[in-house]
């Protein structure tokens, strides 16, 4: 049985705006990581996405808070990417709706005028990237010596993205006496090292064993041989499948995801389907996910910048167009379905040059991925000779990563070639040159 959040030592405002909110009880992760946050303990939670786990701190930080109070700001919340980062402060001003905190997210992407505008009317609460973070205190735009709570959200995330300096930087400049909150999917050695500099005697919560898919997933694989079969199969799968209420489809690159929209774009139209990629501006990249959110578009092509946090309820299913290459996004990619104990589909594709990756998928997830047919309506196209030389060299790069004396396939040939070169050099430095009946050198005789 759950716990209600009235058992908690929440004040009527917050627990009114909880109720607004539609939630009832507390999430395995909420009643283990209120109190200890309320008594003002560090604390590590390791928890999957779609568990509560933003809730899990935002609520005990508004009580702690309050109220407005100053000019500058009491709680400090670090995320990997811009999209968390206004998910994070979109559950700040839920949950503070019947309060007067004030609450400013900073992230690139946009020019800093209106967000430093933001922070110098006064803010209690600031979500933040790094980098932007960084930016704006260098400019001498925060005060830090007024932090109380500093929250990691995702930190596992922020290791893979390389942004330990800039964390390492953040807590050069905040208070040493504040409360430390970590958040993290995964127990990586990047993020127990962090924790270790971080927290001071932390309680550690973990609600799930690491890296396991949430229960109310069903996974399926397909083997294919290509990209323009996984198009066929896409078609397929999206042509017969009449439950699909919402799809997020994850490519491994931004042009993959943008090659994919385009093939659906000509059957859905741009009423049905939007793609979110770095390449694309902050704006463009807010529409479609707010697009997405409201019902207004079916299909979402992403790259794995949207596979964490982005709270999308009644996602039915998830397609990963290509096999993440950072095992640990299967996780993530396939936590943006079933949440909040509803089930749903996750559905991978994969070619030769991606088995690799999936083989180290199915060790971190500690389950085979049950495999499923290709439908005998489905064209197997052949794979075309760019394509095929393609995966034999990323084969060859992955048998090298796991044996660096491994020569690969492409190792001769290239032996070759460089000896042909060398014997042409040579032979141009000797003053000779190549007959071209047999190729061997001949010597050249000057005309007197």
């Amino acid at each position: 049985m759950g716990v209600p959040f009235e058992d908690f030592k929440f004040n009527r405002q917050i627990l009114n705006a909880i109720a607004d909110a539609g939630y009832t009880e507390a999430t395995p992760i909420q009643q283990k990581a209120i109190p200890p946050i309320l008594n003002g303990q560090d604390v590590m939670g390791i928890a999957q996405t779609g568990t509560g786990k933003t809730a899990a701190y935002v609520l005990p930080l508004i009580m702690k808070l309050k109220y407005a109070q100053g000019e500058n700001p009491r709680a400090l919340i670090v995320s990997p990417t811009r999209e968390l980062a206004m998910q994070i402060e979109e559950n700040i001003k839920t949950f503070a709706k019947y309060t007067d905190l004030r609450v400013v997210v900073l992230y690139g992407g946009l020019g800093p005028k209106t967000q430093i505008e933001q922070v110098n009317r006064g803010v209690d609460i600031i979500v933040t990237t790094p980098g932007r973070f960084m930016d704006i205190y260098l400019a001498g735009h925060i005060v830090t010596k007024t932090l109380q709570v500093l929250v990691l959200d995702e930190a596992d995330k922020m290791m893979d993205m390389g942004f330990m300096p800039q964390i390492n930087r953040i807590l050069e400049v905040v208070p040493v006496k504040r409360q430390n909150l970590l958040f993290s999917a995964t127990m990586s050695d990047k993020v127990h090292s962090l924790s270790a500099n971080f927290l001071e005697f932390p309680t550690v919560i973990e609600v799930t064993p690491q890296a396991t898919p949430a229960q109310t997933v069903n996974q399926h694989l397909y083997f294919v041989p290509n990209v323009k079969t996984k198009i066929n199969l896409l078609k397929k799968l999206l042509d017969a499948e009449d439950d699909v209420k919402k799809l997020i489809i994850f490519c491994k690159t931004r042009t993959s995801a943008e090659d994919v929209y385009k093939f659906l774009l000509r059957k859905y139209g741009e009423n049905g389907v939007k793609v979110l990629h770095a390449n694309k501006g902050q704006n463009t990249r807010i529409n479609s996910i707010n697009a997405f959110k409201a019902d207004e578009v079916k299909i979402l092509v992403a790259t794995d910048v949207a596979a964490r946090g982005i709270d999308v309820s009644d996602v039915s299913h998830v397609i990963n167009f290509d096999v993440p290459v950072v095992i640990e996004d299967y996780v993530h990619r396939i936590g943006r379905t079933g949440r909040a104990y509803q089930s749903g589909e996750a559905i991978t594709f994969c070619t030769p040059a991606e088995e690799y990756y999936l083989d180290k998928i199915q060790k971190l997830i500690k389950q085979t991925i049950p495999v499923s047919d290709i439908p005998a309506d489905v064209f197997v196209e052949a794979t075309g000779f760019d394509e095929r030389q393609e995966q034999a060299r990323e084969i060859d790069l992955q048998k090298r990563k796991e044996n660096p004396d491994f020569k690969g396939a492409f190792h001769e040939k290239k032996t070759l070639t460089q000896r042909k070169k060398f014997d042409a050099a040579k032979a141009k430095k000797t003053g000779q040159q190549t007959d071209k009946r047999n190729k061997s050198p001949k010597a050249y005789r000057k005309k007197r």
